[in-house]
């Protein structure tokens, strides 16, 4: 038996892998980490966060397993929230999830609970995310979870060494479908309860609200990448991302965002976004976060650079924290500046860095 903290989020993959520790004879406590945004942005709309609350606290009855509720706010403002808001001013795309990950559950919760008044000390800390661990003598592994459509080791390759070896990911060995299946075999409050889409701190909220509310709105105009020609106005770069194809507001498409320019604050759109933004052969990569150092050597091995099941079978031409991938076999997936390349060793996750430049 080990002493466990598991972090709930209301939904159901956190619900099913508490009760699966349980079931399993663990001593766990769950806990549900209250975050920022859930205060400061409430007059954009309703504050879900209670429903999220509510469905933990059910689950946790329905268990008999003690709820505790910590606030992070102030960790995801300075952690998460300043890093994202940073890089969009500077017109790239980050993924704040892996900071949120890295920084925040398993880096200022480790920190809050090893620093609890009461004194408990929790061996692992536990979540519902779709990913496999080996932990040996001398090595934690991180591995894809089941699902290939619902694994999210991308998500989780900027953890540490020492970080992972405190991680627990009870629900990495099932498929979606087979977590539903649980969660109705212990008949939990959130066996029909919808997945959770969207940014991890920012909920429910709409995200161009988030950016209005913190970057304001400053009218740009919307070029055509190929001929120059001003085909409309935006509101602020910040507003698109590289492949976007919705909100544009223009006849005669699809249209797609292609580049942007943060300086002079224009959005490039063009009709071809192959052509002008896949087939890419690579990319410069850096902060680099190798957590399997036996294997930071290795040539020869897949890059993810979004999340989702594709992976890309490439070659590591500098090692290090700052490295250059090369694909083997050519992308149409769009790379952009700012979002996190993943190496893979077969199934092992062994890190992540960030995107300076596509090749």
């Amino acid at each position: 038996m080990k002493k466990i903290a598991v972090l709930v989020s209301g939904g159901v993959d956190s619900s099913v892998a508490l009760a699966l520790l349980k079931e399993q004879g663990h001593d766990v406590t769950a806990f549900y980490l209250k975050i920022w945004l859930e205060d400061e942005l409430s007059y954009l709309g309703s504050c879900p966060w209670e429903q999220d609350l509510e469905f933990a606290r059910g689950v946790c009855e329905k268990l008999n397993v003690p709820l505790k509720i910590i606030s992070m706010q102030q960790e995801y403002h300075t952690r998460v929230v300043s890093y994202m808001l940073d890089d969009i001013r500077a017109g790239r795309t980050p993924n704040p999830d892996m900071l949120c990950n890295q920084q925040v559950k398993f880096g200022a919760f480790y920190h809050a609970i090893d620093n609890a008044p009461d004194g408990e000390v929790f061996e692992y800390v536990a979540t519902g995310h779709y990913a496999q661990i080996e932990h040996t003598p001398t090595v934690s592994i991180l591995k894809k979870g089941k699902d290939p459509v619902k694994d999210q080791t991308y998500f989780l390759a900027y953890l540490s060494q020492e970080q992972l070896k405190r991680a627990l990911f009870p629900i990495g060995g099932f498929e979606k479908f087979e977590v539903r299946e649980l969660a109705r075999k212990y008949d939990l409050p959130t066996k029909d309860r919808k997945d959770s889409q969207g940014i991890c701190f920012l909920g429910k909220f709409d995200f161009s609200d988030f950016l209005k509310a913190h970057l304001g709105t400053k009218a740009g105009d919307i070029i055509e990448f190929e001929t120059g020609l001003k085909l409309g106005v935006h509101e602020g770069f910040w507003f698109y991302t590289i492949g976007q194809r919705q909100g544009l507001g223009l006849s005669g498409g699809p249209w797609y965002v292609v580049s942007k320019d943060a300086a002079k604050n224009i959005v490039y759109i063009s009709k071809t976004y192959g052509a002008v933004t896949e087939h890419k052969s690579g990319m410069i990569i850096s902060n680099f976060n190798w957590n399997q150092n036996v294997a930071s050597s290795k040539s020869n091995l897949d890059v993810r650079f979004r999340h989702g099941p594709a992976v890309h079978a490439a070659t590591v031409t500098a090692g290090g924290a700052d490295l250059t991938i090369m694909l083997t076999t050519e992308s149409k997936q769009g790379i952009a500046a700012g979002q996190f390349a993943v190496l893979y060793d077969g199934d092992v996750c062994l890190g992540g860095g960030i995107i300076e430049q596509a090749l």
